[in-house]
């Protein structure tokens, strides 16, 4: 990989990542257009999606670094005083998880439920995920589709009320399991996890911002693993445009919260999903005509 492969990958992730159009669709997409399909293997080519990753993951810690802090703080600091029988500040009252918290280290929790879904199936689907099953057109197209069509029913039954402080463990199990969607290439982890958010009532930025912070454990997790493998599985030379790929993305990625959170106060996912309808479309037609290899 070069560094100007490098940067259209960055460029690629970064853009993809949060807007729910299909990441992985699209850096698929970006490697067979850069010659990078031809040259890496099925698994070379999630190594080096996963750590692209990291990139748009630092992206994450930076924007919402205000409330990962006060998530954290508030975590330890309410378990520590429930364990020597004190009542922490800032307690509501209501629910399971928030009769006895503060709404911050209520939120933890959620985020902390949210990703186990993702968390137990992904390492048991492990092999399944870096192999070609993940690489596959066929896939791709078809979730691009279908999650199009379940984003457009969310969007129409979905109440669109409760806010970031009325999250509670429906919201956690809903946009959780949604989550697990992400595992199958074209799906979109961000338009999943919007989805769940919307089926569950939560207000459009609502459902993207939670969907952001659940996106921290199972990207850390993932790109980590990865770039534990990566450094026996990619060829020689490969760290230093890795390293690119990772910086820009994380660039453009920031750019992508930033424009995504503010699109969603005013409007709906309709322009995400018209998008993921006409490509996923023209795919399968492009596989049906045997224009392009499904592989």
């Amino acid at each position: 990989m070069n560094i100007i492969q490098a940067i259209i990958l960055g460029i690629v992730q970064g853009l993809t990542e949060f807007i729910p159009i299909s990441s992985t669709a699209h850096l698929i997409f970006a490697t067979r257009l850069t010659g990078l399909s031809e040259r890496l293997a099925a698994e070379q080519q999630t190594a080096v999606i996963a750590v692209i990753q990291l990139g748009t993951l630092a992206a994450v810690f930076v924007y919402f670094a205000r409330d990962i802090w006060n998530i954290c703080y508030a975590f330890v600091r309410d378990h520590v005083l429930l364990l020597r029988g004190r009542t922490p500040p800032g307690i509501e009252g209501g629910g399971l998880l928030g009769s006895r918290m503060s709404p911050d280290a209520k939120l933890g929790w959620l985020i902390f439920i949210g990703s186990l879904p993702i968390g137990v199936l992904g390492l048991a689907l492990k092999k399944v995920i870096e192999g070609t099953f993940t690489k596959n057109l066929w896939v791709i197209a078809t979730m691009m589709v279908v999650v199009a069509i379940l984003l457009f029913i969310a969007e129409k039954v979905g109440k669109r009320e409760r806010g970031m402080e009325e999250l509670g463990l429906s919201d956690a199990l809903a946009v959780g399991f949604a989550q697990v969607l992400a595992l199958i290439p074209g799906a979109s982890r961000s338009g999943s996890t919007i989805m769940g958010g919307l089926f569950a009532g939560e207000q459009r930025e609502t459902a993207a911002r939670f969907s952001f912070l659940l996106s921290i454990p199972a990207i850390t997790a993932s790109g980590l693993l990865e770039l534990k493998e990566a450094v026996h599985r990619l060829p020689a030379g490969s760290a230093v445009p890795l390293g690119v790929a990772t910086v820009v993305s994380g660039l453009v990625g920031y750019a992508s919260i930033w424009f995504l959170l503010r699109y969603l106060r005013r409007h709906s996912t309709g322009v995400f999903i018209g998008y993921r309808l006409v490509v996923g479309g023209l795919i399968l037609l492009l596989l049906f005509a045997g224009l392009v290899r499904p592989l």
